[in-house]
């Protein structure tokens, strides 16, 4: 009897030990399977156009926000104003600059800022080391204000050809959202002309292939024929990341077109890094 029970004894003990290290096991196992949990950063989105109304706007903020949320990698307000747009404290516990990490415009025109609002706008990016991404009419904003096209990166100058099959050539496939492109492609969408702009200070990821346009347009204003879809770079510290993708609402839908803005995102807000160094047309 007594060898009995030391045996049922140690075979209830060795059950339990059994139990225990494979209860051990599914935890560490469900604890590794679980994101990292790295606080999320914060996209203040600007969706405002004064001028020319672009239909796509509404649902471009609802899939940034939509994106953020699903990587689990920033939260995003959305404004349909430029209150935001200012480091002095706001009434009723509004945010302002001070609470973001990186600003987004899908914008037009001349929006209501004033100076104060402006020069923290820009010290925002230039001396916080923060993140801008211009969406299509970015470039068709504050168009006179110097500074804001600096920062940017160029200006509008006409869509020569509108709407159409654009043929477009991945120049920088290493930076962040590229890779998904093919090399070589065709997109529908609304491709903008630029000027006050250079390769100089300035890292083109797309561009249009000259080759396969009509230059003998009458808008077309560039004697070089370098038509840049996409672009990076550095405004101080900040990071400046800028497409003219995004015309067409249905755009918004496509996984190349979602995988780009989340990695420009990324970049913008200093979660991955990229050469931005400037090169001349190939």
């Amino acid at each position: 009897m007594t060898l009995v029970r030391i045996t049922l004894r140690w075979l209830l003990s060795t059950a339990v030990g059994f139990a225990l290290l494979a209860q051990n096991g599914a935890q560490n196992s469900a604890q590794s399977s679980v994101p990292n949990s790295a606080p999320r950063k914060n996209l203040l989105v600007i969706g405002e156009e004064k001028g020319y109304r672009h239909e796509a706007i509404p649902h471009a903020m609802a899939t940034i926000e939509r994106l953020g949320r699903e990587t689990g990698l920033w939260n995003t307000v959305i404004r349909t104003d430029t209150e935001p747009l200012t480091k002095k404290k706001l009434e009723y516990n509004a945010r302002n600059l001070n609470d973001f990490d990186a600003v987004l415009f899908y914008t037009g025109g001349t929006l209501e800022m004033d100076d104060g609002q402006k020069a923290d706008f820009l010290s925002f990016i230039h001396d916080d080391g923060k993140g801008f991404i211009g969406v299509h009419s970015a470039t068709i904003t504050f168009t006179r204000w110097p500074e804001y096209g600096e920062m940017v990166g160029g200006y509008f100058d006409e869509h020569p050809w509108g709407t159409f099959d654009a043929p477009i050539l991945v120049e920088d496939a290493a930076f962040p959202g590229m890779q998904q492109w093919a090399g070589s492609f065709t997109l529908k969408d609304e491709i903008y002309q630029m000027k006050n702009f250079s390769r100089e200070n300035t890292r083109v990821l797309m561009r249009l292939d000259a080759g396969k346009l009509d230059l003998a347009n009458s808008r077309v204003h560039r004697k070089d024929n370098d038509f840049a879809v996409s672009w990076a770079k550095m405004y101080g510290r900040g990071r400046v990341f800028y497409s003219t993708l995004g015309h067409v609402d249905a755009n918004w839908d496509k996984p190349e077109m979602q995988e780009m803005y989340i990695e420009a995102i990324k970049w913008a807000l200093r979660l991955v890094d990229a050469d931005v160094t400037p090169r001349r047309l190939p």
